[in-house]
């Protein structure tokens, strides 16, 4: 028993240094372990109070490693910054197709005053008839729409579907916002949902779907992009690293955005290239079953 805390505190910091060591096989473990790494922090305080009536030396020592390991990856999280005047704020909501007030819901989102609104599970008029009078550009592709104050163009589709749906799944949309800093590629993308069974995690289908989304993203010609979306992955989730390869994330993971009723993961993401995602923050709950975010996005000059 002595040596059962330090072992403990040990492993916990060993799993937030290799995180991506644990392999994803049986039950896609090691993106399980992702989604929720910020958690393995509360592994911190309990350890601690067992040590601490013990007088456990020992394990007070080796606490000192997870709180090092948790400190250098969301740490940055906890400090005030200063970021410069963004050129974009930006909202990226899943308003979820059976919201009972999606009115109430678009109207909620305005108070953010962003440039460009995302939305995903996009089933009603209502949203539109709401959010019209202040974006007077918008474009709504299967079930994923943008609304923005700039003018739109070229406007298409974007295939993520998994080769084993059906057709009429459209999740995806590009457009071209020409803002007074210069044309923007904005891509609105819902991958797919992840289910915990008997068997694990199931994430198949979110991975090939974030494989399409990436190629689509390499192969967009415009230098600046800012993709919008339920990715239905955490920033640290290696099922979205072909995704992440090419963008920038935001320094901060918290921001919790799902589930709306109590929060412990931020599945609703904002990217960008040749620009920088400054500050990210969760807005007020809607009647949606996740929490909102925006996001204040800088350009960069010159593109790539």
């Amino acid at each position: 028993m002595k040596w059962t805390i330090p072992a403990l505190a040990v492993l916990v910091g060993c799993l937030l240094v290799f995180h991506a060591a644990v392999p994803n096989t049986p039950g896609h473990l090691g993106s399980l372990l992702e989604t929720y790494l910020p958690w393995l922090g509360l592994a911190v305080p309990i350890l601690l109070a067992f040590a601490l009536p013990r007088r456990a030396t020992a394990a007070l020592v080796a606490l000192a490693l997870p709180v090092a390991a948790w400190l250098a990856l969301f740490g940055g999280s906890l400090l005030p910054d200063h970021p410069p005047a963004p050129d974009l704020t930006v909202v990226q909501h899943n308003v979820n197709d059976e919201n009972p007030d999606p009115t109430g819901t678009a109207r909620a989102l305005l108070a953010a005053h962003a440039d460009l609104v995302a939305l995903e599970e996009v089933t009603l008029p209502a949203y539109d008839a709401a959010l019209a009078p202040a974006y007077p550009h918008h474009a709504v592709i299967g079930t994923v729409g943008l609304w923005s104050r700039f003018p739109l163009t070229d406007v298409r589709p974007v295939d993520i579907r998994p080769h084993d749906i059906g057709e009429g799944w459209s999740r995806g949309l590009r457009a071209t916002a020409t803002t007074p800093e210069g044309d923007i590629a904005v891509y609105v993308a819902h991958l797919p949902s992840v289910r915990l069974g008997p068997d694990g995690l199931r994430t198949t289908r979110r991975d090939e779907s974030a494989a399409l989304l990436a190629a689509a993203l390499a192969a967009e010609p415009i230098d600046r992009v800012i993709l919008l979306g339920d990715l239905n992955s955490t920033v640290d989730d290696r099922g979205l690293a072909p995704v992440r390869a090419g963008m920038s994330v935001p320094g901060t993971r918290f921001a919790f955005s799902w589930p709306a009723a109590f929060p412990v993961a931020r599945i609703d993401q904002v990217m960008a290239r040749s620009a920088t995602v400054t500050e990210l923050w969760a807005l007020p709950a809607t009647t949606s079953d996740h929490v909102p975010i925006a996001a204040h996005v800088r350009l960069v000059t010159g593109g790539r």
